[in-house]
């Protein structure tokens, strides 16, 4: 393996969701596309696909093999129903977490605009991040995001 090419959600409004991981979150949008290809449609297995694609980059990290992070993908065709509010423990759910300075202070802006959260930042109080913060909360989709203020590590 060479690295991380980039990790993918599938959501039911492209331009709602760029809207949400742009404009709230802070990613950068890197591309968008149209997807209404053969190669495409076997990539997915689906025989009639026909997908919207936006990718972004998270700002400040360092570029590996691929210009972008996150990958967004909107099924025009053939349309999926979501999963539900509260999936977190169904097999195959998965999350991203996000690293910021002050968990605090970003569940109150976000909750401002309007962001749904599982709960407000909750103290690590045991494992390797102890003494740091974090909180789960939903994007348009009610896909599990977090927020991670990793602990104050002290020299020894």
């Amino acid at each position: 393996m060479r690295g991380v090419w980039h990790f993918s959600f599938t959501v039911a409004d492209i331009d709602r969701s760029v809207a949400f991981y742009r404009d709230l979150l802070g990613f950068e949008l890197v591309h968008q596309q149209d997807q209404n290809n053969d190669y495409t449609r076997r990539l997915v297995g689906y025989p009639d696909a026909d997908l919207r694609i936006a990718q972004l980059r998270v700002p400040g990290q360092p570029r590996g093999v691929s210009t972008h992070d996150l990958e967004l993908v909107e099924y025009r065709v053939p349309q999926g129903e979501p999963f539900g509010p509260g999936h977190r423990h169904r097999p195959g759910a998965a999350h991203l977490a996000m690293c910021v300075e002050d968990a605090r202070a970003e569940h109150a802006r976000l909750v401002a605009a309007g962001v749904e959260f599982v709960s407000p930042p909750q103290e690590i109080t045991a494992g390797v991040n102890k003494g740091g913060f974090t909180c789960y909360f939903v994007d348009p989709d009610d896909i599990t995001l977090e927020l991670v203020q990793p602990p104050v590590r002290r020299e020894p």
